[in-house]
């Protein structure tokens, strides 16, 4: 028997323990190399002397750098209005399409839901020309809703799609049920459905908002001049000069940057890991 728990301990390790420890120093090394070089003094980033990986004094003067010499924080406001415009306009958007397409049978359905998916897949440098075009006619360049109205383009299809999926593994009784009690379709859909489907629809917030806050060719190309960067664009264009990086500043900014991210995944990680095997395997 001390044998038989002995195996199962040393098989343990080797199959879950170990791969698990390498798979998160694998995973948080990016984390922590921006943290110790947006720690280190300059003199200390340009000694190749000392060990890279360690961290032997520490400054905020990187971190003073992006709050002083840069708008940083205008930046950053920038990137919330945009992002949280943007998901909240594709958000609604996906909630309908992916409802009509879980839940009614019609010819097409199929081929349409398909058809949605593959937009995703399409890249944005195929898009920004004529969309830029169309921002330009609009006169919304330097705006707010230049980029409101042009991440959906590649937020709803995926998030419909996953929706779609959703809605297809709750159990449509429900909404029949109350359709009988006299419920419209929009009263079932808000009241039964809807409430149901709430981790599908929190994993596909947390999408579209982790897409919008990391966007940066459409950011770049229709509000990239001024005070109305966003922090992927402004970073890159303040920190980067010709051949000069601020990398101190400039991993300051990957951490800052990460925080929003970070913190919405972290209050809804059970929804988001529910919501996307769901919409994934049974769609």
């Amino acid at each position: 028997m001390a044998m038989v728990g002995s195996n199962a301990k040393r098989n343990r390790w080797l199959g879950l323990y170990i791969p698990l420890s390498m798979f998160m120093v694998f995973l948080l090394f990016p984390f922590y190399w921006m943290l110790i070089v947006s720690l280190k003094p300059n003199s200390e980033l340009l000694d190749t002397s000392v060990n890279p990986f360690l961290l032997f004094s520490v400054t905020l003067d990187h971190y003073a750098y992006l709050f002083t010499d840069t708008d940083f924080v205008r930046y950053t406001i920038n990137t919330f209005v945009v992002t949280i415009g943007s998901t909240a306009l594709a958000l609604v958007t996906s909630i309908f399409a992916g409802y009509a397409l879980g839940r009614f049978r019609f010819r097409g359905g199929t081929l349409m839901g398909a058809l949605i998916f593959l937009c995703y897949l399409v890249p944005p440098t195929l898009l920004f020309i004529p969309l830029s075009q169309i921002v330009a006619d609009l006169g919304l360049y330097n705006s707010y809703w230049s980029l409101i109205l042009t991440y959906p383009t590649f937020l709803i299809p995926f998030a419909s799609w996953l929706l779609m999926g959703y809605f297809r593994t709750i159990a449509i009784d429900l909404e029949h049920a109350a359709l009988v009690d006299g419920a419209t379709r929009l009263q079932a859909m808000r009241h039964v459905v809807l409430p149901l489907a709430m981790p599908g629809i929190l994993s596909a917030g947390i999408f579209c908002f982790t897409l919008g806050w990391n966007e940066f060719l459409y950011a770049l190309v229709f509000m990239s001049s001024g005070e109305m960067k966003t922090v992927p664009v402004g970073v890159v264009t303040d920190l980067i000069r010709a051949d000069v990086y601020f990398w101190g500043s400039l991993m300051a900014a990957g951490i800052l940057g990460s925080v929003p991210v970070a913190v919405a995944y972290s209050f809804f990680v059970d929804n988001y890991i529910s919501g996307m095997t769901a919409g994934a395997t049974k769609g």
